[in-house]
């Protein structure tokens, strides 16, 4: 957590811009001054606020506030690289939600592993029209994904991000299973 840091000095002392009346007053000059002491991480903070901003930059406890703020998929258990990872990807992943691409990149982001993505839709273009419907009547989606060392906590956090990343109208089911894991990082 940010906080005071002792020994900080301020980039601009009050007890400098103050006139040439409070210049000598010893009194004034120690108010200030504590003033100064409280102002000197607000200095700081606005001097380098772009970094802020920066995932790769920010303090970890800014980067998961941001995480929150700009919708990142993140459940508060992660490590510090994956919650500045998730932030990072949050604006890709929210122009690809509800994609059978944006599931995959969003489970990656999470487990590190290619997920096996099953569905019921397809697309189809045709110069006639009342041509046949592609892909299935019956709406539905499975996600399977291996992991090397699978927990229960692992099966609802899939489930969970499959509810969240999924399009609306799609029931599914989520399997998460021990075996060989297909590893593949991705950047949005």
């Amino acid at each position: 957590m940010r906080g005071s840091i002792d020994g900080l000095g301020s980039p601009a002392p009050i007890g400098r811009m103050l006139p040439a009346v409070f210049a000598d007053d010893d009194l004034v000059q120690r108010f200030v001054g504590g003033l100064d002491d409280v102002m000197a991480p607000v200095h700081c903070v606005l001097d380098c606020l772009d970094a802020y901003f920066r995932p790769s930059l920010a303090p970890p406890d800014f980067a998961r506030w941001l995480g929150d703020w700009v919708g990142a998929e993140t459940d508060g258990t992660e490590a510090e690289p994956m919650v500045r990872a998730a932030v990072a990807a949050a604006a890709h992943l929210h122009r690809i939600r509800g994609t059978r691409r944006g599931l995959a990149e969003a489970i990656r982001l999470v487990f590190g592993t290619e997920p096996e993505i099953t569905e019921s839709g397809a697309a189809n273009w045709s110069a006639r029209p009342l041509g046949p419907v592609p892909g299935e009547p019956v709406p539905r989606l499975h996600v399977h994904l291996r992991l090397r060392n699978p927990t229960t906590a692992d099966r609802h956090r899939l489930e969970a991000l499959v509810a969240a990343a999924r399009p609306a109208h799609m029931p599914y089911t989520v399997q998460v299973t021990a075996g060989e894991v297909v590893e593949r990082t991705s950047t949005p």
